[in-house]
């Protein structure tokens, strides 16, 4: 193949091959962590002991309960004592028991609604939190505690205009799962083997890696503070952080794990292919460039 032919293609392999990289970062994402329940469960299991989830879901909870309530006077004293019932319950094991149910629940309508096209809101139910609050408030001989309504407190996770905006692109990568990141692998080793000069090609191909890893970190970046800005007023932009946080941590670690790898990948072959050092000559070989010497090739003593 002429020189100038495997150039051309060994370029245009190298170019596919780091735009790929962000790529199959997120459709690894999408598939293994994403769309698998348990390891959706599993990520979001921890979000029951933050402060400000916590904090969101009692409001929530209180919110939903006073509004069936009346007492007159002692409507404060009562929001106020509800409030701190549900706050002390998330503090329990009973409360991640529920926390990781109702995100169970959620996952499932938001893969329903992604796959099948629906239109209708993807939210978390609290009831279950609400009947648990109500029921140790019954047990500890709380005033007005049977008359708490335990209804369905829905907390919206998803509008419904946000999911056509979804759908295709996420519904996308799901489906290519494994096979961009696969296709990245395949593009980077062609590519540096089809090379002229492949100690070059590996060095772009580690710095194209690092800087498209690093435009999917700046990405998320964005994305957080784009999705927080939207947020209406009366959800905890605190809470919400935390989730999107604890939804994007295995791919914000893998961008760093990417850039990091490209970064080393591309210094130490920088490195490796220097010209080793030229040992310097004896002093008195030096002081003629070397040609002082007698007719034997023997350097005269002074």
């Amino acid at each position: 193949m002429p020189r100038k032919v495997r150039s051309v293609l060994s370029g245009v392999l190298l170019v596919l091959a780091c735009l790929l990289v962000p790529l199959g970062a997120l459709s690894t994402w999408a598939k293994l962590e994403i769309e698998d329940t348990d390891r959706y469960v599993a990520t979001m299991a921890p979000l029951a002991s933050n402060s400000d989830v916590q904090g969101a879901v009692a409001d929530a909870v209180t919110d939903s309960v006073m509004k069936d309530i009346d007492v007159g006077p002692l409507q404060g004293t009562v929001e106020t004592f509800v409030r701190e019932a549900v706050q002390s319950f998330t503090e329990t094991a009973a409360f991640q028991t529920a926390w990781n149910a109702a995100n169970r629940a959620a996952h499932d309508a938001v893969q329903d609604a992604l796959n099948n096209e629906s239109d209708s809101e993807v939210t978390i139910d609290l009831a279950p939190i609400t009947e648990q609050v109500k029921k140790q408030l019954v047990e500890d001989g709380t005033p007005f505690a049977q008359r708490i309504p335990v209804q369905h407190t829905q907390v919206t996770v998803m509008k419904s205009q946000d999911l056509g905006e979804l759908r295709k692109g996420f519904h996308m990568l799901q489906v290519a799962g494994l096979w961009l990141p696969a296709a990245a692998l395949v593009f980077g080793v062609g590519g540096i083997l089809l090379a002229v000069h492949r100690r070059r090609a590996v060095t772009a191909t580690a710095l194209g890696a690092a800087l498209g890893a690093g435009a999917l970190a700046i990405a998320l970046a964005v994305g957080r503070g784009t999705t927080l800005d939207d947020l209406p007023p009366d959800v905890s932009k605190a809470a919400a952080g935390a989730v999107y946080d604890a939804l994007t941590d295995s791919l914000r670690t893998a961008s760093w794990v990417l850039i990091g790898v490209g970064l080393a990948v591309a210094l130490g072959n920088w490195l490796w292919g220097r010209p080793a050092t030229t040992r310097r000559r004896p002093s008195s070989l030096r002081k003629d460039g070397g040609h002082n010497r007698s007719g034997d090739g023997r350097v005269p003593v002074e």
